[in-house]
Formats: C-alpha cells, structure tokens, sequence
C-alpha cells in the first residue's frame, strides 16, 4: 500500500483508525482502504452509519452555537478527529470573534492536519494527547497559552466517549476536567447508545463488532448511564436527547431514523 504524502510516518496505514473511519462517513478523502473496508463492514449491519455522523456534526455546530451566544469564548475539543468543514473554530469565530480553541486528539493524523489547518491561526491549535490523562491536555503550552480556566470554557466530548471502556474510568477522567473548569462552563457531549436505533440491538451489535474487531471497542451505554457524565452539571434545555432533538434548526420529523440513535446534551456549572 502506497503512502500518502499527508500520512505521517509514525502511523501503520495497515490497521483502521476510529477518527479515519469517521472522516469516511463524513465524505472526507483523509482515509486509507483498510478504513473504508472497516467502515463498510459496519455499515452492512447499520447503513444509516454516516446519517449518525453528520447529525453529530450537525449537534457540535448548534451546540457551539449555543455556547459562544451565552457569552463563552473558550473551547477545549478533546476527540477533535480529523479536520471538516465547520470546525469548533470556525463556528465559534463567527458568533464570538477572537474565540480561543485548542483541539486534543491521540490520532497522528488528526493531529498532522490540524495543525495544517490552523497554520497561522493566533487563536485556535492542537495537542496530541488522550483523554484518560486529563493533566497532561491541561498542562499543555498550548491550553496554557489560549484557555484561562479562571473563566468559562465549553468543553467538548463529541462521539468520544463512546470508544472508552468502563475498565478505563471514562467518569473519572470527565470529572478530573470537568473540577478544572470555572463556573458557568459547559460541557457538550454526545454518545452512542442501542437506544434510538431503527434495528433490533442483534441487527446493531454486528457494526458494534466489528469495532471490537479492530481494536476500538464501541461502547453501547444507556440513557442513564450517559447522564452519569453531567454530575456537577445543570442540564441546558431540553436536557439529554436524541441529537436533532436539540435546539433543532428544522423540523426533527424531517430527519432520517437514524440520526435519533445515542444521546446528547449540554450542561453548565453553577
């Protein structure tokens, strides 16, 4: 297999990457066949997979949206993935010029394309890090340098934590940032769940599979149990919901069956 001018050296353009597979469904072209591959054999189990997706991003945006209007001009993107089309920054910059954001993602390729795409950009960078070590994101030069904890900052888990097993303390690590956080910070959230999908669980847990088979296990958690993630937090209206249930643009009818599987929500501190 050939490689792409673009993929940096330290990667193994052999094994499927999560945030690859999700540029895939999004339409991107910063994927590799073994991505692809990976990402049709799910798809044979859950076609409405890159429905999911864009609602996802269709979430972020409003969410970002929502946030810089309430006044907050600092996002921290942790599970950033590969750079699209409307960015946190680029909503953000928008409705709050001058808003500061920092990406943190574990992917190289995510991270090599980042900071191809904030070349230049006083305001906005990227960190290569992991979400279970939340001390070494805010330790970070670049969090130092554009995120003043002292003030607000909308912190964001978009289709992330659903690739952390329980083993790993997903909570622990949402609490660790989350204690790091001034008042009136949010935290925007999305997450996967068997709830909402237009398949019987069986038909489901064949794509849940084969993310089990490459080594990113997906995590399939109940309403409650996502909740979980927003102790410490008061929900924003209209709490935690199917994704184009939330402060909806248009007319949740009109979505496709898909878009309403998993949950998300925004919370705020006191």
């Amino acid at each position: 297999m050939e490689r792409p001018a673009w993929a940096p050296r330290s990667i193994d353009i052999s094994v499927p990457s999560v945030s690859r597979i999700y540029d895939f469904y999004l339409g991107g072209s910063h994927n590799f066949e073994v991505d692809r591959e990976a990402a049709r054999r799910a798809m044979e189990f859950m076609p409405g997979l890159p429905k999911i997706m864009q609602a996802n991003r269709a979430f972020m945006r409003r969410a970002v949206r929502f946030a810089a209007d309430e006044g907050i001009d600092q996002f921290l993107d942790i599970g950033s993935g590969i750079p699209t089309f409307g960015n946190v920054h680029e909503v953000a910059a928008r409705s709050r010029p001058g808003a500061r954001v920092v990406y943190v993602d574990h992917d190289p390729v995510a991270v090599a394309h980042s900071e191809a795409v904030l070349a230049g950009n006083d305001d906005a960078d990227v960190v290569a890090a992991d979400l279970l070590k939340p001390r070494e994101i805010l330790a970070s030069p670049q969090v130092e340098r554009l995120i003043d904890l002292n003030r607000p900052v909308a912190l964001l888990l978009v289709a992330i934590l659903h690739f952390v097993e329980d083993a790993d303390d997903p909570y622990a690590a949402v609490a660790e940032l989350s204690d790091a956080l001034a008042p009136g910070s949010m935290l925007v959230l999305t997450h996967a769940s068997y709830e909402g999908i237009p398949l019987p669980a069986e038909r489901a847990g064949g794509a849940v599979d084969v993310y089990k088979d490459i080594r990113n296990p997906l995590i399939m958690r109940s309403r409650e149990e996502i909740a979980r993630f927003f102790e410490g937090y008061d929900m924003v209206e209209p709490g935690l919901v199917p994704m184009p249930r939330w402060r909806p643009e248009e007319a949740p009818e009109e979505e496709d069956p898909y878009t309403f599987s998993g949950f998300a929500g925004v919370g705020r501190t006191a």
